[in-house]
């Protein structure tokens, strides 16, 4: 239903029940057509929508560059300390992420996702925490602990 800039005045509790229902439709006496939703789902969307263009973006700079700087990057600089296979990864791991957000409507996995990947990236940061993260490990190096 497209509810009229004038039903607003009689059918106020009406529409708003329909935009808290999912979304409620409005034209303009100028004939613009609105559209009426619950402010998280509208969160959901340019969350989507925002990290949608990234994937595209990054998965773009991973087939025309071997290995992308800062620069190309922009406001996903952060993935800078990681190696190309991660950064494949990453790209991978997003897509998958967007689906399951959309088919949630939730963002929580998405961005649970982007956090890890991004402590890991601050991790990653500092050369010592570099070199243990990334060096090779025998189990013959550890172990078992005495209680004390």
């Amino acid at each position: 239903m497209i509810y009229q800039a004038s039903d607003l005045a009689t059918r106020r509790r009406e529409f708003i029940n329909a935009a808290r229902d999912g979304r409620a439709h409005l034209r303009d006496t100028d004939g613009t057509e609105l559209v009426a939703l619950r402010a998280g789902e509208l969160e959901v969307l340019d969350g989507l929508a925002f990290w949608s263009g990234q994937h595209r973006r990054l998965e773009r700079l991973l087939r025309d560059v071997e290995a992308p700087n800062v620069e190309q990057l922009g406001d996903l600089a952060w993935l800078r300390v990681f190696d190309r296979d991660d950064l494949v990864a990453f790209v991978e791991e997003l897509y998958e992420c967007l689906i399951a957000a959309t088919a949630d409507r939730n963002l929580a996995v998405l961005l649970e996702a982007v956090d890890a990947w991004r402590a890991t990236a601050q991790q990653l940061e500092d050369p010592l925490r570099r070199s243990v993260l990334l060096a090779r490990h025998d189990p013959s190096d550890f172990v078992d602990a005495g209680r004390p």
